[in-house]
């Protein structure tokens, strides 16, 4: 079993969420065989910003979307979007 870097695109609920809270939160919430590769903050928008977080999870049959409906289930989280899916470098 190989591994895929998926990027996902972390939208919070709004201009105030703590995105250093938010992303130990994500961490807490990642499914098992499921690891953070790395993260950034993007601006956005009027002062919001979005992480961008690479998770690294087992290529099997729907690889990414346990990791989605685990980080969608976080509290802060308005919304999670894969932005990207390739091989880790």
């Amino acid at each position: 079993m190989g591994e895929v870097a998926a990027t996902m695109k972390i939208m919070p609920e709004g201009v105030d969420t703590d995105l250093e809270d938010l992303k130990s939160k994500l961490e807490a919430a990642l499914p098992e065989g499921a690891s953070i590769y790395g993260s950034e903050v993007e601006p956005v928008a009027f002062g919001l910003k979005a992480l961008k977080v690479v998770v690294l999870v087992g290529d099997l049959e729907g690889g990414t979307e346990s990791v989605e409906e685990a980080f969608a289930a976080v509290s802060g989280v308005e919304s999670v979007q894969v932005t990207d899916l390739g091989r880790p470098v």
